[in-house]
């Protein structure tokens, strides 16, 4: 039962805009959870708002950028998503917004997650299936890079040179 709730602490992490699973899976090597498990758990956790994100975030930030408290916290997501938006079309000259939405997910430093990328694909209008499975893999790509962290794999590999 403990273990269950670890999961579940790792599964909710990686739900949580910035963090996501670049947070969630170095915690759960730190709490010495199984990696393999960890990884699908917060795959499935990264992945679960994305949709909701998609067809609904855009709507919402618009409504809410000029209510009083709210108003400059959704502005703020409006701005970073348009402006993930722009950085993308910009690296996909020639089409390759597919591509460049996968490595934006996929390289996992702050800001470029699945959220964003949701939000850019969403306030760039490009398609709900296309946007899934490209930040799905993008997910996926982060989440080996973030394993390999946090398992010393990269870390070992690094003396070799």
């Amino acid at each position: 039962m403990e273990r269950l709730l670890d999961y579940l602490w790792v599964f909710f992490i990686s739900m949580v805009p910035i963090v996501e699973l670049r947070g969630a899976i170095p915690t759960g090597a730190a709490m010495e959870l199984d990696p393999v498990i960890t990884y699908i758990v917060c795959i499935i956790g990264n992945m679960l708002p994305v949709p909701i994100i998609y067809l609904f975030a855009r709507k919402v930030l618009e409504w809410g950028k000029d209510k009083k408290f709210i108003g400059k916290f959704f502005t703020f997501c409006l701005v970073k998503g348009e402006n993930g938006g722009k950085k993308l079309e910009a690296k996909a000259k020639g089409g390759g917004v597919f591509v460049a939405l996968m490595l934006f997910v996929g390289i996992p430093i702050p800001g470029t997650g699945a959220w964003t990328g949701t939000l850019a694909a969403s306030l760039m209008n490009f398609g709900f299936k296309r946007s899934t499975l490209a930040v799905l893999l993008g997910v996926l790509i982060a989440g080996i890079i973030m394993a390999l962290v946090s398992l010393g794999v990269l870390e070992f590999l690094s003396f070799l040179y």
